[in-house]
């Protein structure tokens, strides 16, 4: 599908978050449970080029989660990667880095846990934190936080160059939806857990974080690693979304089995081997 890939952030885009809708499934192959059996097929789809992924030992594949709490990075993973086999797939959570990360570049933290050959990457919040909560919260000053767009761009493209395909997810949540979403962690006693009153604090600066957002879709979409803007309010079209587009990444590295060893062909297992 090349450049049509559903909600793929077109180059040069100003981003107004305003403008992009958080409900629309209009690109579904249907209903909920069409979509939802599509997207079924889909995952085992994507489980089997990882199998060939990692058996190749060759191409890597990293995956950037990015939204605002209860946008459903979680659930994205766990939905679109949970046939995968783990031993070929890391997933990473960038939680507030450590005393050890400070003392170093903000990227140190984030090159240690890009995928190596064979492995699909995954980053539940990333290196792009650097440019959101640090602004948003006010932890560094936006002299400093301001140069590290071109930063990630340079990181990003030294991955691409270094052989990484490079998959953005942002997921687009609307207001409504997240207070539905964090009443839903109160009420539910399996979901309690993850309810923190740093959510609320987090949600009263929702017009800074949609602007930290809107300015980081702009300024980091770029052709070696661009973004998609996935509406988030609806869990079914949202996965149908990211599996989609995953696949896609997965099917234009024209992945094949490897050829067999040199040194194993024509073998054949003695049934008796000798000591």
């Amino acid at each position: 599908m090349g450049n049509h890939l559903p909600h793929r952030l077109p180059m040069g885009t100003k981003v107004d978050l305003q403008t992009f809708a958080t409900d629309d499934a209009s690109a579904a192959p249907g209903n909920k449970d069409v979509t939802q059996q599509a997207t079924a097929l889909l995952t085992t789809r994507i489980a089997e080029l990882q199998k060939i992924l990692w058996a190749r030992q060759q191409e890597k594949v990293l995956v950037v989660l990015q939204g605002i709490d209860t946008s459903g990075k979680g659930g994205t993973i766990n939905r679109v990667f949970g046939s995968v086999n783990p031993a070929g797939l890391r997933v990473t959570s960038f939680k507030a880095p450590s005393e050890a990360e400070l003392a170093r570049d903000f990227l140190w933290r984030v090159h240690a846990n890009v995928p190596s050959r064979g492995e699909i990457g995954v980053f539940d919040r990333s290196h792009y934190e650097d440019v959101l909560a640090v602004r948003v919260l006010q932890l560094v000053p936006e002299a400093h936080w301001r140069k590290r767009y071109a930063h990630i761009n340079a990181f990003e493209s030294m991955l691409a160059d270094e052989g990484t395909t490079i998959v953005k997810l942002f997921l687009h949540l609307s207001k409504d939806e997240q207070k539905k979403r964090l009443q839903a962690r109160l009420d539910t006693p399996s979901k309690r857990w993850k309810f923190e009153l740093g959510d609320l604090r987090a949600r009263a600066l929702w017009n800074d974080w949609h602007a930290a957002f809107a300015e980081m879709l702009t300024r980091t979409n770029t052709k070696h690693a661009p973004w998609h803007v996935i509406p988030a309010d609806r869990k079914w079209y949202r996965d149908w979304a990211a599996a989609t587009i995953m696949l896609q990444a997965l099917e234009q590295l024209n992945l094949h089995w490897p050829s067999a060893r040199a040194d194993t062909l024509g073998l054949v297992i003695d049934e008796n081997p000798s000591p």
